[in-house]
């Protein structure tokens, strides 16, 4: 059992917690929690630590066995030592990241849809609140979207906040990191992707535009939107209408209803 802070794999995981560097140079990310641990695919699932407290659960040991993965015995001061939560569950895992290409997210399509399912993506611009990025990642899950693409200026996908605000979604919605923003989207358009811009100079109102075909959404940065760069590209800006004196919507409401007006039309 580790009892000690100075155990090496435990001043490893207090590292993948705090230093985005230390994840992207591993390739690896840690998530917390019985709900999410228990979601992660066997075959990314890279070392597992479980609290004394946890293994007093009477099904923990079934539990842990169905993961097919060997574990550690953390003695419950130190595993809340590590933790990213103030209240863990006691139960923590290291897990390699999903890799996707820029493909992935639209894969083999045609506007006349015969060649696959019309992509639904959304496209995020330098999102810098974990929180927003997150929960932006469970809500399209649950809108049925493609998948994300945003530049590396977005806050880092793997950052403790943004894998608890998931909520397991990061394990099954498609990603591309872009280093070049502009020309990803350029390569959507040249894929036959209709591009639409949330943009407060927008005419059209976001339910009167048609996304049954393959379509893509601009979600700008919290404090700044779009930029004019990015926003160019865009074949259409549209609008959420407000009333009062609101001028704009969070980015993940914002990108909640446009990615279920999207479903809504589909159905």
């Amino acid at each position: 059992m580790i009892t000690s802070t100075g155990n090496q794999q435990m001043k490893e995981i207090v590292q993948l917690q705090k230093k985005s560097k230390a994840r992207c140079k591993q390739r690896v990310f840690v998530v917390e929690g019985p709900k999410m641990v228990f979601e992660v695919p066997k075959e990314q699932l890279v070392s597992l630590y479980v609290s004394e407290s946890f293994l007093q659960d009477p099904d923990a040991e079934h539990k842990l066995k169905m993961l097919g993965c060997s574990y550690e015995t953390v003695s419950d001061s130190i595993l809340k030592s590590v933790s990213d939560t103030k209240t863990p569950q006691g139960i923590l895992a290291i897990v390699k990241m999903p890799s996707y290409t820029l493909g992935d997210l639209y894969g083999a399509f045609s506007q006349t849809g015969k060649e696959g399912a019309a992509p639904h993506l959304l496209v995020l611009e330098s999102i810098q609140d974990p929180g927003n990025l997150g929960t932006i990642l469970r809500t399209g899950e649950g809108a049925g979207i493609s998948g994300i693409l945003m530049n590396r200026t977005t806050v880092d996908l793997f950052h403790p906040k943004v894998i608890r605000s998931t909520m397991g979604s990061i394990f099954r919605v498609p990603f591309y990191i872009a280093d070049d923003l502009q020309a990803a989207v350029r390569q959507l358009k040249e894929s036959g992707i209709q591009v639409y811009a949330a943009h407060l100079d927008g005419r059209a109102c976001y339910d009167q535009m048609d996304y049954r075909l393959g379509c893509a959404f601009l979600i700008g940065n919290e404090g700044n939107g779009l930029t004019p760069e990015l926003a160019s590209l865009a074949d259409a800006y549209i609008r959420i209408p407000m009333e009062g004196n609101v001028e704009s919507l969070n980015a993940a409401i914002a990108a909640a209803l446009l990615m279920y007006e999207v479903k809504r039309q589909r159905r």
